[in-house]
């Protein structure tokens, strides 16, 4: 009976201590008052990272409507896909690439100049030419995990983002 005493004031205790220094759970954003009505645009509306960014924005409780002089605005501008070589082996060929996933985005706010970001993801990535088919899915894998990564920062910068 002790022990079970102790454990609870040892997770009472854990948790006042998390909440009082400000944890917060990942993915769980303060978005300001004035954004938690607002339009997403995009080049490409079924594209991968509008869905995402889309997804983001319903679970934290943000409403999606058409774009109004009143209402704020989200716009994906592009995104993109860069690889460099890292490294070779010693036939020449490609032993490592850099992969770059760059997202460019604008915040346009009501009777305010529109505000434009960047978010750029770096990952490196091994190449073996003799297992083509694993690194296909592997780079598709990786290019999923830099999205979902550049939908969280676009919630992000969001959540940061000053209304007056």
């Amino acid at each position: 009976m002790l022990i079970k005493r102790i454990f609870l004031a040892t997770l009472a205790l854990s948790v006042m201590l998390s909440a009082g220094c400000g944890f917060k759970l990942q993915g769980s954003y303060s978005i300001p008052e004035q954004l938690q009505t607002l339009s997403l645009t995009s080049q490409d509306e079924y594209s991968e990272l509008t869905r995402l960014v889309r997804e983001r924005l319903r679970l934290s409780s943000i409403a999606i409507v058409e774009p109004a002089d009143n209402i704020p605005t989200v716009r994906i501008i592009s995104d993109s896909l860069d690889r460099s070589t890292l490294s070779i082996y010693p036939t020449g060929n490609v032993a490592e690439y850099e992969l770059n996933y760059q997202v460019s985005f604008a915040v346009q706010l009501p009777d305010a100049e529109s505000q434009r970001f960047e978010v750029e993801i770096h990952r490196d990535y091994l190449d073996d030419p003799r297992t083509a088919l694993a690194k296909s899915r592997e780079m598709q894998l990786l290019l999923k995990e830099m999205r979902n990564q550049a939908a969280d920062r676009i919630i992000q910068t969001l959540a940061a983002t000053e209304v007056n």
